[in-house]
C-alpha cells in the first residue's frame, strides 16, 4: 500500500514550516490566502526542476506558439498552484460557496444518474482539483477517491482531515490495498474517482500532443470489467476565487469487448484527447511540472 514515509526529525521542522506557511494564509481569509499564495509559489519554483521541466513540456506540447507565450503558461501554471496551496485552508469558505450556488457544478445530474450503480470518475490537475473534488463529493458523498500520499506524514494527516472535513471521508491511497478498497466499493455499487493525468510507467503508451506518454489504463479496465460509465469531470478558474466544474460526457467505450486490449487502448487514447481538449482551453491552468512524458519526448522535439 502507498504509504507516508517515517516520521523523522527532518519531516518534523518541515513540518513546522508547513504549519506556520498555512497558518499564515489561514489567517488572511480566502481571497487575500488566494493571492499571497499565487505571488509566493512561482517566486519558490523558480529554483526547483520543476520549473524547467514545466517550460520543457509547454514548449513540446505548443511548438508554434513565442517564448513568450510559453513563459507566460508556466507563470500562469505555478500561479494556479499557489493559489491553491493559499485556497486549501479555507476549503470550508467553498463549501458554503457550493451550498449557496455561487460554487458551480455543471452537468452533475451525469453523477446523480450514477447513484447506487457506481461510475468511474477521472479527473486532471487543472486549476485548484480540490475544488472539483469538493463538488464531486457534496453529489455522491460516498464516493471512494484515490490520492497520492505526502512524503511527510504530519502534512499527510493534515490534507486526509481537510478533505474529509469537506466530504471526502472515504479515500484511497494508491497501491495494492488501496486497488482493493476500490473494487470492493465497485463491487457494492458505489462510485470511485481517480486522476488520469500523471505518467505511470505500468501503463500503456498512448500519444497527448502528439507524443507518447505512459498513461494509467486502470481506470478503463475497472469501468469495463464492471460495466460503469466513465465520466471525465474537470474544473476551472473564472476569476479570483470563482470556479466551475463540470461533469463531462462518458467517454464511449465497447462493452461488448471489454477484456480486448484494443478496446482498454482506444478508451485511453480518448481519455488523453479528453485532456488535451481541455489543456488547449485554459493552457496556464493545468500543472506542466509533471514529468508526463519520457526524455526521449523532449529530445525528439530538440529541448534537451
Amino acid at each position: 500500500m502507498a504509504k507516508s514515509k517515517p516520521l523523522n526529525f527532518g519531516f518534523r521542522l518541515e513540518a513546522i514550516a508547513w504549519n506556520a506557511y498555512i497558518g499564515g494564509l489561514s489567517a488572511l481569509g480566502l481571497d487575500r490566502a488566494s493571492r499571497w499564495g499565487g505571488a509566493i509559489v512561482p517566486v519558490v519554483a523558480r529554483a526547483s526542476s520543476a520549473w524547467k521541466t514545466a517550460i520543457r513540456n509547454i514548449k513540446m506540447s505548443f511548438p508554434n506558439e513565442s517564448d513568450a507565450w510559453h513563459r507566460e503558461v508556466r507563470a500562469e501554471t505555478f500561479n494556479e498552484l499557489g493559489r491553491m496551496s493559499g485556497e486549501f485552508p479555507h476549503m470550508g469558505k467553498f463549501l458554503e460557496k457550493y451550498r449557496s450556488g455561487e460554487l458551480a457544478f455543471e452537468g452533475k445530474e451525469r453523477v446523480e444518474a450514477t447513484l447506487g450503480k457506481g461510475a468511474v470518475f477521472i479527473g486532471g490537475h487543472f486549476t485548484d482539483w480540490e475544488v472539483t473534488s469538493l463538488c464531486l463529493a457534496q453529489v455522491d458523498p460516498t464516493c471512494h477517491f484515490t490520492y497520492r500520499p505526502a512524503n511527510n506524514p504530519i502534512i499527510d494527516k493534515y490534507i486526509v482531515d481537510t478533505r474529509a472535513r469537506f466530504g471526502l471521508a472515504l479515500q484511497a491511497a494508491k497501491g495494492k490495498e488501496g486497488g482493493m478498497g476500490l473494487l470492493r466499493s465497485l463491487k457494492k455499487g458505489r462510485s470511485i474517482a481517480l486522476m488520469n493525468d500523471q505518467k505511470y510507467n505500468k501503463g500503456l503508451a498512448v500519444p497527448m500532443f502528439g507524443h507518447d506518454c505512459m498513461t494509467a489504463d486502470g481506470p478503463t479496465r475497472l469501468a469495463l470489467k464492471f460495466g460503469v460509465p466513465l465520466i471525465p469531470i474537470t474544473g476551472r478558474r473564472i476569476e479570483g476565487t470563482k470556479f466551475v466544474a463540470t461533469a463531462y460526457p462518458a467517454v464511449p467505450l465497447d462493452y461488448d469487448k471489454p477484456d480486448d486490449e484494443q478496446t482498454v487502448f482506444d478508451g485511453v487514447k480518448r481519455i488523453n484527447e479528453f485532456m488535451e481538449a481541455r489543456v488547449r482551453e485554459a493552457p496556464g491552468q493545468w500543472f506542466w511540472a509533471h514529468r508526463r512524458w519520457p526524455k526521449e519526448a523532449w529530445k525528439a522535439a530538440g529541448l534537451v
